[in-house]
């Protein structure tokens, strides 16, 4: 009688079967999970129309901070708005006198213990005059919105 030796057999292939599966779960969970932009922006305030500042730090949380944009109508509006720098609040155009109005709502949404990290931001298109942000300002203080941030682009070369 002959006695065979037992010979190694590899390891059983990795099965791939639900390779598919998993690809379509995650990408399902980042369509779920990812918040597209809210507001539409009316006025022009592109990342290369913001002025330019050396020394920039990144907002750490986001969810406490709320915009106001301020620039010239987009082309689509200007035949209604005109062509000077113009105050958009969330999606609508506002005026000075709404920016009160404006943080106490926002101030609403948040809890009690977020109101005072609440901050907000500026996004002020570079060739806008002073004269309409120092209304802002003055408005912001009125209604005890201390913590001010203005949006900028990092400047690429020194003077």
């Amino acid at each position: 009688m002959a006695f065979e030796r037992k010979r190694k057999k590899g390891s059983p292939g990795i099965s791939t079967a639900s390779l598919p599966d998993i690809v379509f779960m995650l990408l399902f969970f980042f369509m779920v999970a990812t918040v597209m932009r809210e507001v539409e922006l009316k006025v022009e305030v592109n990342a290369g129309d913001l002025p330019e500042a050396t020394e920039i730090k990144k907002l750490e949380k986001k969810s406490l901070v709320s915009y106001i944009y301020v620039g010239k109508p987009k082309p689509a509006f200007r035949t209604m708005y005109g062509s000077e720098p113009r105050i958009q609040l969330n999606s609508a155009f506002a005026d000075v006198n709404d920016i009160r109005e404006y943080i106490i709502a926002e101030r609403e949404l948040r809890d009690e213990a977020e109101i005072p990290f609440m901050t907000t931001s500026l996004k002020v298109h570079e060739g806008t005059k002073m004269g309409i942000i120092t209304d802002i300002k003055q408005e912001l203080r009125k209604a005890s919105a201390l913590k001010i941030n203005y949006s900028a682009q990092e400047r690429t070369s020194e003077l």
